[in-house]
């Protein structure tokens, strides 16, 4: 059972994969990248010239691409994530960026292991695939993160600009002028869809349903009620605000708390398989005597259920349900 240190090139040559893709991602939207800057790229896109109309076509037509293409074979995987992201990457340059870092995993196994054919075919599929989510996945929790930081200054900037008299709409574009990105070309988009006749809160609807997100789902309910029944809207969103700030601040709290039992769970879980990694590296035949006996892959089997058994029950405990 001589692994040697082909473990180590292995994740080498996956983390050259995730560097790979930012690199990918940093040459072609380098400058422009900046989607989630805390530049608003909206009021940019205007100060460089861009007419209103343009700049909503635009932007639409970005933020609705990764939706669109969850019809794409294999995309579907991707789709949503991307879109929450908002990747500046088309849906076909993104299935192209896996296919060019699947041959680059493809070269780095040929050059640097002597495994099969297959087996590297389909290591490099997975590493590609898995580099792309991963990176995805990544860039979508962040932008998610920081919109769910912003909503609720954003939502007291509009509750202080209904008390002083302006409408909703006027509230709306105040939020899209003064909050930095991702948030304020969000409602960059709402107030410019308000201006050419669209209802606030029906735009408030799918950006929730769009972003999938909780705290949005509230403010469009509260916006949509209120202009159906009346009621002093900037006491209604005052409330709101309390809530969605309490409730991020619960969420921080809770998982804090968890923050050790998730990191034990990830090394018990991860201890084995490094344990393993590093039996092999410092003694390639520790395994030679057992190896060709009929115990050994029924035990290894069932290490591997155990292992993977820990890891649902170590995420069903830390998964609390706020």
């Amino acid at each position: 059972m001589n692994i040697g240190t082909e473990p180590l090139i292995y994740l080498g040559i996956f983390l050259g994969v995730l560097l790979l893709v930012e690199g990918i991602y940093l040459l072609f939207f380098g400058k422009s990248l900046s989607r989630n800057n805390k530049v608003n790229r909206r009021l940019d896109m205007l100060d460089r010239g861009e007419t209103r109309d343009e700049v909503l076509e635009k932007l639409r037509k970005e933020m609705s691409q990764h939706v669109n293409g969850q019809t794409i074979p294999f995309y579907s995987l991707l789709a949503e994530k991307a879109q929450k992201a908002n990747l500046a990457f088309s849906p076909f340059a993104l299935m192209g960026v896996m296919v060019v870092l699947c041959l680059a995993a493809y070269i780095s196994l040929t050059f640097f292991t002597d495994t099969g054919t297959i087996i590297r075919v389909c290591v490099s599929v997975v590493m590609g695939v898995g580099g792309v989510y991963f990176w995805v996945n990544k860039k979508a929790t962040a932008r998610m993160n920081m919109i769910e930081e912003q909503l609720p200054d954003a939502v007291e900037l509009m509750v202080r600009s209904l008390r002083v008299g302006h409408p909703f709409s006027s509230a709306i574009n105040i939020v899209a002028k003064e909050v930095a990105d991702p948030l304020g070309t969000e409602f960059g988009m709402i107030a410019d869809e308000a201006a050419y006749g669209r209802d606030v809160s029906d735009s408030l609807k799918e950006l929730a349903e769009r972003l999938d997100m909780q705290d949005l789902r509230f403010l469009a309910v509260a916006v949509s009620i209120q202009s159906k029944s009346g009621g002093n809207l900037a006491e209604i969103l005052y409330g709101l605000a309390q809530v969605i700030r309490s409730r991020f601040k619960l969420f921080r709290r809770v998982k804090a708390i968890t923050a050790e039992a998730k990191w034990s769970g990830l090394f018990l879980s991860g201890f084995p398989l490094g344990a393993l990694v590093a039996i092999n590296m410092m003694d390639p035949e520790y395994y030679s005597e057992v190896i060709d006996t009929q115990f050994f892959i029924p035990a290894c089997i069932v290490v591997g259920i155990f292992l993977i058994v820990n890891v649902i029950f170590m995420k069903m405990m830390v998964n609390i349900k706020v």
